[in-house]
């Protein structure tokens, strides 16, 4: 299966046409044609099974054959708070690898020791959604904008608050002390880490001081084991 995207599509729509980027690429490189079917998703759950009606590659349209709600992927809800990293690339690594494996929420947040203060939201949309269609996912996950980690700290969540960092001082490993099912909002620090500061404000606040394991990791690498970790709890 071969996912497209439409965030207009529901329940109501019997047509849809796409621009002319995703039009030539139905055409002209999976040279589709009349009364073929493609497969939409809207990113909230819906699956649509469409059938092309005009076969244009300036403007292909299809037609609504048929509707499938899909359950939710995952039995909790996991929102990674991360600090943008000073090569982009590798934040967008992150991006592409968390929602592959599963996350449902992403917040960049400037901290103290942060080398980078500000994203390209249009750039690293296009990732998530890239990675949502080639893992056959159906929710598409939210990137929220940036935030300041004290405006973070001010903010009401509903969810059980964890914070990684490297300082020596008292915390748990992630693995024995999150539970299945359990939704979760986990905060990675930058580069140079969470400054101690931040820390003490973030355990006052409620977050729950957590360790990675032993190693001393990058940034994105303990995002993803901490996206691994839960996905492997949840199994």
């Amino acid at each position: 299966m071969q996912l497209f995207y439409n965030s207009r599509i529901d329940k109501d729509t019997k047509e849809i046409s796409f621009d002319k980027i995703e039009s030539k690429h139905i055409v002209k490189v999976l040279r589709k044609k009349e009364g073929d079917q493609i497969f939409i998703m809207n990113g909230r759950g819906e699956l649509f099974i469409c059938e092309i009606t005009a076969a244009n590659h300036k403007r292909c349209i299809v037609s609504i054959i048929s509707r499938e709600e899909k359950k939710p992927e995952r039995d909790y809800y996991l929102h990674v708070v991360i600090s943008p990293l000073k090569n982009n690339d590798r934040f967008e690594w992150f991006l592409e690898k968390a929602t592959e494996i599963g996350i449902d929420e992403i917040t960049p947040i400037i901290c103290d020791n942060s080398e980078r203060k500000f994203i390209k939201p249009g750039r690293l949309e296009k990732i998530i959604l890239a990675a949502t269609k080639q893992s056959l996912k159906f929710q598409l996950p939210k990137l929220n904008s940036v935030i300041s980690f004290g405006d973070f700290l001010k903010k009401e969540h509903k969810n059980t608050v964890y914070i990684a960092h490297c300082e020596n001082s008292e915390k748990s490993n992630l693995k024995t002390c999150i539970k299945p099912k359990e939704s979760a909002t986990i905060l990675i620090g930058p580069e140079g880490d969470f400054s101690f500061k931040e820390i003490s404000n973030g355990i006052k606040s409620g977050f729950i001081p957590i360790t990675l394991g032993n190693t001393r990791l990058r940034t994105e690498t303990a995002a993803i084991v901490a996206v691994q970790n839960i996905s492997f709890i949840n199994q």
